[in-house]
């Protein structure tokens, strides 16, 4: 298959989601450390500039800038494309609760998509807390501020095709228009007021319009604390806000048919 043009192409729209698959295990650093350091863009027009510049480029291309080795397994891959993109673009938030580019107010995000364009699984936004902070808003959530104007860079994965060969595509500049932020908001909402009333082990798949809650651990064996319906602190496994398939893929949609 040959690699993606690296001018826009269209992607289709699907009839339906995906299905949404387990939360990975949390990603290793990428050894050994990376040199030289890469300066963060000073805009948002430097960047797209980077950004753009490694589209059409497989993963092996990026690993062989840094020095990094490839996974074999695709189990142990999983956000290791991410964390090569973040260093070659010099990302600065590292695990800082903020946007990864906070002087530019911009997140990035890498996402899988399969040869129609389709993204192969939900985007994982932030870790959720499961002790709410007195008085917690959208407007003031970690939620919003990643989700407030995101970078996106589309992953392909051609059937068959090894971890070093997965091409990067074209770059996605995205501003959550006043409709999609009323939808996550609506979410956030839901989902916010079933963990303040101690309702979270009641909290599934099936609640979100776009954005969901979902277990967020290596293993069930890992616990966090929330309270119950009486207010009494228990254990409860970490979770995590993701965005679903059928979200991202309009995201992506749209972009593309522009």
């Amino acid at each position: 298959m040959a690699p993606p043009p690296r001018r826009t192409s269209r992607l289709p729209v699907p009839d339906r989601d995906l299905k949404e698959r387990p939360a990975p295990p949390p990603v290793p650093p990428i050894t050994p450390p990376i040199t030289p350091h890469i300066s963060p863009p000073a805009s948002r027009s430097e960047l797209l500039e980077r950004a753009s510049s490694l589209a059409g480029h497989s993963l092996a291309d990026l690993a062989n800038r840094l020095g990094a080795r490839i996974p074999r397994r695709s189990t142990a891959a999983k956000g290791w494309a991410g964390q090569l993109v973040e260093i070659l673009l010099g990302a600065t938030a590292g695990s800082n609760p903020e946007p990864d580019f906070s002087h530019l107010g911009i997140e990035l995000k890498t996402i899988p998509i399969d040869p129609s364009g389709k993204p192969r699984e939900s985007t994982h936004v932030c870790v959720a807390p499961l002790l709410l902070e007195p008085g917690s808003t959208w407007k003031a959530s970690l939620v919003r501020a990643k989700l407030a104007r995101v970078l996106w860079v589309p992953i392909l994965w051609p059937p068959g095709a090894s971890i070093g060969e997965r091409l990067v595509c074209t770059p996605v500049d995205w501003v959550m228009t006043e409709l999609e932020e009323g939808v996550l908001r609506a979410d956030w909402e839901e989902l916010t007021e079933l963990i303040a009333l101690g309702r979270v082990q009641e909290i599934t798949a099936h609640h979100g319009t776009a954005l969901q809650l979902r277990p967020k651990a290596p293993n069930a064996s890992t616990t966090t604390w929330t309270t119950d319906p009486s207010g009494r602190r228990v254990p409860a496994n970490p979770r995590g806000f993701y965005l679903r398939t059928h979200f991202t893929q309009r995201i992506l949609t749209d972009a593309f048919q522009h």
